[in-house]
């Protein structure tokens, strides 16, 4: 079980769960988790929030049932340029923010269909995709108010996992290790390898990396056995890893990009 967990979603996502914020928090404190963040997807995924809810964050609590709360959003890369779909005045009113990719709202020449039903994009040109993806992300990494980038192990968006690492690096973002996409079966494939090519260039470079849940609902909060897993078989330091971090050195080290 994860002390810190930072990547999951309420009712506010629009799919996945019916739970608030306050189940969340009551379930975090139950199972003696210490920092929460809730990171409900943007306006772009269908049936999600809109700007609204994330400005409206500002006012929530900060103490949940003995749980110390952070305000994030999980916003969405848009196309090469790194555009989201959350302006820069609502993610610097946050607590944080993690940037992903998903099907559902990117988009790239370099594809040829998209289905939402099997939530692929498939490449018709592979090396376009990988630079097109790679620069998508490293854009991204550049904008002022994003602190982690979500689930970059999909195997349906190649990277250069090189280039994107050290685009990390140079920008103090910190690279997510996603639980939903290293459960077996998952609608990303399989996604291993790439994370354990991911991870060992971090560990070269000594960057810290975040476990998540990526929970759509209470149940899930603060669960990562695959991502815990993968961590331990690679040897990643566990001072590197922030989920075992002190809870104000995490709002000091999200605070560096706010």
């Amino acid at each position: 079980m994860l002390p810190i967990d930072l990547h999951t979603h309420t009712v506010a996502s629009g799919h996945g769960t019916t739970n608030t914020i306050a189940d969340l928090a009551k379930t975090a404190y139950g199972k003696g988790m210490l920092l929460l963040g809730v990171s409900d997807h943007g306006p772009a995924t269908p049936g999600s929030c809109q700007e609204s809810y994330f400005r409206n964050l500002k006012s929530a609590p900060k103490n949940r049932a003995g749980v110390i709360m952070l305000y994030g959003a999980e916003a969405n890369i848009l196309d090469e340029h790194g555009h989201l779909d959350l302006s820069e005045p609502i993610l610097s009113g946050l607590d944080f923010c993690i940037a992903s990719i998903h099907p559902q709202t990117f988009r790239s020449p370099a594809y040829h269909r998209f289905s939402f039903w099997d939530r692929r994009q498939v490449a018709e040109d592979t090396e376009g995709a990988k630079r097109y993806n790679t620069q998508a992300y490293i854009r991204t990494m550049e904008r002022p108010y994003v602190n982690i980038i979500g689930h970059p192990d999909d195997p349906h968006y190649p990277i250069d996992f090189e280039q994107f690492v050290e685009a990390a690096l140079q920008n103090h973002v910190i690279i997510e290790v996603n639980e939903a996409s290293l459960v077996p079966g998952g609608y990303r494939g399989d996604t291993k390898e790439n994370m354990k090519t991911i991870l060992k260039l971090c560990r070269q470079r000594q960057m810290p990396i975040l476990l998540s849940s990526d929970s759509h609902g209470a149940k899930g909060v603060g669960e990562a056995p695959y991502a815990e897993a993968l961590v331990q078989e690679m040897a990643y330091p566990r001072e590197l890893i922030v989920n075992y971090m002190e809870p104000q050195a995490v709002c000091a080290l999200l605070k560096k990009r706010r």
